[in-house]
């Protein structure tokens, strides 16, 4: 068995062996995750994330707003919300809102749209059950190729085409999210000034530059859930300077701390499909 200098396993290597219980597909447009949710405070996460109740009804709590639904509940991109359900298991399916086109999405997965409407039903039964079967482990050994969207939906959502210039400086940081890539510096690469740069990156992407770059590198944490690393070690390795700042700051995205979240994620088999990057750890 491989492990980084944080001693955290190799992503794939908790996969091979098979993939009944605790399931985590992470590709780089979509996050696919069944398992224990623990006991989270307000978390916020740069992504359109569908909750989906496993067995017991998820509460959704939103803008001092809590709904109670046994099937999918929806948040927007950076939204502070909080989740629970009775038997803390759930399904969260997390989609880069960079990635689709936000005018084109279902009613059901549009900003703002009510947790649980009327349309969105049968797509909620499909979503649930599908988190299911694959915590039963029902599609097999090798995910590795297979696509989210089709999987939960039956359809691939719309894709969204990016400006060239904001397409690649978005990519470097997907692909380098530990990097430490200033504003200036990426308008420098862009061949913008730097107000026009930041003023169309946020038109583009849907969120600003900082905030981007902050959501990317959380969400490159979710590599090492399934390991046992140092946290100062880890820290530096995804890009903060250290580890208290990597512990604030994954509490603020995912409302538990590291260690809480390896607790939760020891048997957690973690399937990294293609294109999802990785900074290749120094031995």
């Amino acid at each position: 068995m491989t492990r980084s200098r944080t001693g955290s396993r190799a992503p794939d290597a908790r996969a091979a062996s098979g993939l009944g219980g605790k399931i985590m597909i992470l590709g780089p447009e979509r996050v696919a995750y069944a398992g224990l949710l623990g006991v989270p405070t307000r978390r916020s996460f740069g992504c359109h994330t569908l909750y989906a109740a496993l067995h017991a009804p998820l509460r959704l709590t939103v803008a001092g707003t809590t709904w109670e639904t046994p099937g999918i509940a929806v948040v927007p991109p950076y939204t502070p919300h909080q989740v629970s359900t009775a038997d803390r298991m759930i399904g969260v399916l997390m989609i880069e809102p960079e990635s689709i086109d936000a005018a084109r999405l279902p009613q059901w997965l549009q900003p703002g749209a009510s947790p649980v409407p009327a349309a969105g039903r049968p797509v909620g039964e499909r979503v649930c059950e599908t988190f299911r079967r694959l915590v039963r482990g029902d599609f097999g050994r090798d995910l590795t190729g297979v696509d989210i969207d089709l999987l939960f939906f039956g359809r691939m959502l719309e894709r969204r085409t990016l400006d060239a210039r904001v397409a690649a400086i978005a990519s470097r940081i997907v692909q380098q999210p530990y990097a430490q890539l200033s504003a200036e510096q990426a308008a420098q690469l862009a061949g913008l000034s730097f107000s026009r740069f930041l003023h169309l990156f946020r038109a583009e992407v849907g969120a600003t530059y900082r905030g981007f770059r902050a959501w990317k590198r959380a969400r490159s944490f979710l590599h090492y859930a399934n390991g046992t690393p140092s946290l100062t070690a880890l820290a530096l390795e995804i890009g903060y300077p250290d580890s208290t700042h990597f512990s604030h700051s994954i509490r603020q995205v995912y409302g538990l701390r590291p260690r809480d979240i390896f607790a939760g994620s020891r048997d957690l088999a973690i399937v990294r499909q293609p294109g999802e990057a990785m900074r290749v750890p120094h031995h």
